[in-house]
């Protein structure tokens, strides 16, 4: 039960009523009428903006049409009070036996409570970590996987369809330079050679020591002699043994993708010809020359006749390059290939979760879906900022024993999954984040995560005691009479639907992070009440009455699924 969206349609009909009664006076549609959660200063459950959107039309102040709209409402029969606001917003008060049909209704299906149904449902395809398949994953690359996989679980919490990708990045000069440390770490290994490590070229890291052992062992066929020679051969099993790894490195934050799609097996199966054809085909392609990046500008820069896409035709700065002036294609070629390979699977959405230095790419991707598509596929960019891992108040650096850089598995090693993911999404993606290890640990309300979990452990902790299960269906054959301050607990929960709806809508999973935050402190304030008030406590005489019963029950039926969506456990012992 979404109430919000509940006495959207109760406001709409009463002022329908009123037009045809020739009271009121409406628009042509009612699309700018809202019916919000009202400002914490105001003890009221809705607010309302009805009487500023018909004010004009009605030629009269918002304030008169409020009062209008006020004794139109008051024959609702769960409607105990209405206040009016400047410059015109209606607050409305809810009675008991509103939220005692509220509560019925979440028990009645609990597992859809939160489920926006009236929403068009879409498939999603999302993108996220695509790092090159040269080594670990690092924590730089943490923030944006969390994000991908929570917003995965969002979405298929809301009933859309999705499926979650990785791009392997396994062709280019990259590959060729993290192939050539393999290989010279397998000599090191087989014939004593030093590994060059004044090379800037290649790749340092001792992890290829054991990506390099793995090769040796499980290869015997192969001769290390000659790099030419084996250089094909090599590049694919080095890479399927990095992808081991970054697979690992997933599995520990908890995330698996649906599908891993190869850049080679996109351009060796000549994509990038089909969708320069395609970009022909529809006048989107010259002959033409780009100024030089800012970062060369200072330098002897030539420019130099390429194969051009008209991206400033669908609101990009500049035109892009697909084709260099000696007739190779350029990274971005490949990424047009891939976005037309996306297309053409028949999503009707898609999302690229980037990293921070990916922040300029956006608008020529876009532009490109755009074009490609005839603007009929949607792709977001969702730009995931640094994270800055505090330790003892200074920067902190766990390791560098496996290359010059934190890696996934420090991190969770150190603090853990759960408090990995909930700190990563804690603020929203577009703004850099601290994450303090200190307060990751600390057990109080200034760590949010361990605050959420010892809500649901407190709950779980007065099933327990009174032999009964949070997954047990309740009967209830009575009115229930709820006290005030369980209300002001259960009008956190009627915000748990507006918190799904906005965060699925503007793709923003930090905002459960925060609502979760939000109703644990409302609950452990309403639990510690029992310290001073034995009639506030939730067993009396070893026994529970069933309004306490039912508010503890809901309360944990939200937890847990938002908990679920960030992939995060609810422990019931803490």
């Amino acid at each position: 039960m979404n109430i919000f969206e509940v006495y959207l349609e109760i406001i709409c009909k009463v002022i329908k009523d009123a037009e045809k009664e020739g009271k009121l006076i409406l628009p042509d549609n009612l699309n700018s009428i809202t019916v919000e959660i009202p400002p914490k200063k105001f003890n009221c459950d809705l607010s309302t903006n009805v009487a500023m959107v018909l004010s004009k039309i009605n030629n009269k102040s918002p304030l008169d049409i409020a009062e209008v709209i006020k004794k139109l409402l008051n024959k609702d029969s769960h409607i105990s009070e209405i206040t009016i606001v400047k410059p015109g917003f209606l607050n409305i008060k809810l009675n008991n036996n509103y939220w005692a049909l509220f509560v019925k209704n979440i028990l009645s299906n609990p597992n859809e409570y939160g489920v926006n149904l009236n929403e068009k449902k879409y498939n999603y395809l999302i993108e996220f970590v695509s790092a090159n398949p040269t080594g670990p994953l690092h924590v730089g690359h943490c923030r944006g996987a969390i994000l991908g996989d929570v917003l995965s679980n969002l979405l298929i919490f809301n009933k859309h369809k999705v499926t979650k990708e990785y791009y392997v990045n396994d062709y280019g000069n990259q590959i060729l330079f993290f192939t050539k440390s393999i290989y010279l770490r397998i000599r090191e290994i087989l014939f004593k050679e030093p590994f060059p490590l004044d090379n800037p070229d290649l790749y340092p890291g001792n992890y290829l020591k054991e990506i390099s052992s793995n090769i040796i062992d499980n290869n015997s066929e192969l001769k290390f002699e000659n790099f030419e020679k084996v250089s094909e051969t090599l590049t694919k099993i080095s890479v399927s043994e990095s992808l081991k790894i970054i697979k690992k490195n997933l599995k520990k934050m908890g995330i698996t993708h649906d599908n891993f799609v190869s850049e080679s097996t996109i351009v060796n199966n000549d994509e990038v010809d089909k969708v320069v054809k395609k970009l022909n085909e529809k006048n989107l392609l010259y002959k033409g020359t780009i100024s030089a990046p800012e970062r060369k500008q200072s330098i002897d820069y030539k420019t130099r006749e390429q194969t051009l896409f008209k991206s400033t035709k669908f609101g990009d700065d500049k035109d892009r390059a697909l084709q260099k002036f000696d007739n190779s294609w350029t990274y971005f070629a490949s990424d047009a290939a891939y976005h037309n390979n996306k297309i053409e699977r028949g999503f009707d959405q898609l999302i690229n979760i980037l990293g921070s230095d990916h922040t300029g790419y956006t608008k020529r991707i876009t532009s490109l879906v755009e074009a490609l598509s005839n603007n009929k596929a949607k792709l977001i960019c969702k730009v995931s900022q640094l994270v800055k891992l505090i330790k003892n108040g200074k920067p902190f650096k766990m390791s560098k024993r496996k290359g010059d850089y934190i890696t996934v598995e420090d991190l969770i090693a150190e603090v853990g999954k759960d408090a990995t993911r909930f700190i990563m999404l804690n603020r929203s993606s577009d703004v850099e984040l601290d994450f303090d290890f200190e307060k990751v640990k600390d057990k109080s309300k200034d760590n949010p995560i361990y605050y959420v979990q010892y809500c649901y452990a407190r709950i779980s902790s007065v099933y327990r005691k009174l032999n009964k299960n949070l997954k047990d269906e309740i009967k209830i054959d009575t009115n229930l009479k709820f006290e005030d301050q369980e209300i002001k607990v259960l009008r956190k929960i009627s915000e748990w639907p507006k918190c799904i709806e906005i965060s699925s809508k503007r793709l923003e999973p930090h905002r459960i992070t925060t609502y979760l935050y939000e109703l644990a402190s409302e609950f452990h304030f309403y639990w510690n009440l029992g310290k001073n008030d034995e009639g506030k406590r939730f067993i009396i005489n070893n026994s529970i009455n069933l309004e306490k019963l039912v508010f503890l029950n809901i309360i944990s039926v939200v937890i847990k699924s938002g908990m679920n969506i960030l992939g995060v456990e609810t422990p019931e012992e803490m």
